[in-house]
């Protein structure tokens, strides 16, 4: 099956496509050899062939306040759950972690599903609620100009719960059918984009163990994030290999976007100081406060345009320190000549992203399968746009050569 990857070992169909992004030869690594190909199997006319932030495959309603990537990842996460529904006869959708609802909006009022979304934030709540009224009230204006391009036989928006999903517990609301629901026995569809840290295990958790889920379409990141035990190892065979502890580091790294960042080596541009900015204060902060470990640092805009001191300065006033703590200026400096140096180490240290997210991932399609359930690895994003492109789909009934249906391409 193109693209996927399946009951067999990692393929290494695409790994030259993969490799170029990083330059002639470094797809024959050995890190690329045995990473998931994240090169989909099919090709596209570009999406955005005229304007770069309007996807010319997303309906125009659908694209208002939504960012060109999160547009490509709706369209297609979307278009891939609808016919895993329809495949497996779903009577309704979860959405899990679904923030503001983009996804949820596009399955329900683009797609027909009935979709329930179940987010912890919430502000994230009502600003989704908002925007489906605000959408509802576009395509009645549009519907009323041109009702035979624009009727949808079924337009019910989704229902929002406000819930904070516990990875250690099932989720009872996450279970409950929806008021409207067909009569019957309960078969329902969890799905995620980009569903944070433990909460994609909480996914396959309840896939596994409840009879009323009977189908998953889980979209990872934020790996660094995983529960130390509880959110990997998963599967049997992973825990058995030796030295399968991954560091925060590695986790970290593997959250990373290669493809832009292999645009950014090639341009050499002065943004790349960023690293050696960022190793700078880091050592700065461990020296001031030895027990402040990863401190989450925001994105401090423009950084090429400063001094290291300035930047410091702004990065010790983002982790809650004394901005105006005594610097080393000539320590600073040392540090700012080892630029280049530092690039390299983290160019390094990236190589290896792809191996640790497809150890990752395949920890978990094999905790899947270690329990007799059906399951692929599907590229289904442009990793240009969406650098976390793979998603985990299961079934509990086999579909066989229907899985190919998934990835395709809606024309």
């Amino acid at each position: 099956m193109a693209g996927s990857i399946g009951w067999t070992e990692p393929t290494t169909a695409g790994h030259t496509a993969a490799g170029d992004a990083w330059g002639r030869g470094s797809g024959q690594s050995t890190a690329y050899a045995l990473a998931f190909t994240r090169t989909p199997g099919f090709q596209t006319p570009s999406e955005f062939p005229e304007n770069p932030s309007q996807s010319s495959r997303l309906p125009a309603p659908f694209r208002k306040h939504v960012r060109p990537k999160k547009q490509h990842e709706i369209r297609r996460l979307g278009e891939l759950v609808k016919k895993l529904s329809d495949l497996t006869g779903c009577t309704q959708v979860v959405d899990v972690g679904s923030g503001q609802g983009h996804l949820s909006r596009f399955m329900s009022l683009g797609l027909g599903l009935k979709v329930k979304s179940i987010e912890g934030d919430q502000r994230l709540v009502e600003r989704a609620q908002h925007l489906d009224q605000e959408l509802l009230q576009t395509l009645k204006k549009e519907e009323k100009r041109n009702p035979q391009v624009v009727h949808i036989p079924s337009r019910c928006s989704p229902h929002h719960v406000v819930r904070w999903v516990d990875p250690r517990t099932l989720c009872e609301e996450l279970l409950l059918p929806l008021e409207n629901s067909p009569q019957g026995e309960a078969r329902l569809l969890l799905t995620g984009l980009h569903a944070c840290g433990d909460l994609s295990v909480t996914m396959l958790r309840h896939f596994s163990c409840c009879p009323e889920v009977v189908a998953l379409a889980s979209v990872g990141c934020c790996y660094m994030k995983l529960s130390d035990p509880g959110g990997y190892p998963l599967s049997q065979w992973v825990a058995a290999l030796p030295g399968y502890e991954l560091s925060y580091r590695l986790r970290e790294g593997a959250c990373h976007a290669l493809e832009e960042y292999a645009e950014r080596l090639q341009k050499a541009g002065p943004g790349l100081r960023t690293h050696c900015y960022r190793a700078a204060l880091e050592m700065v902060i461990r020296r001031a406060q030895p027990e402040l470990r990863r401190p989450g640092v925001q994105g401090i805009p423009r950084v090429h345009e400063l001094k290291i001191e300035e930047y410091v300065q702004r990065g010790l006033q983002r982790v809650g320190l004394d901005p105006q703590l005594p610097l080393n200026l000539a320590a600073l400096q040392a540090h700012q000549a080892q630029e280049n140096r530092v690039v390299a180490f983290f160019s390094l240290a990236l190589l290896l992203a792809p191996l640790v997210e497809t150890l990752i991932l395949l920890d978990r399609l094999l905790y899947l399968q270690e329990q007799g359930f059906h399951s692929e690895l599907l590229p289904i994003f442009s990793p240009e746009l969406s650098p976390r492109n793979l998603v985990l789909v299961a079934t509990k009934r086999p579909l066989g050569q229907a899985f190919s249906v998934l990835e395709t391409e809606d024309s």
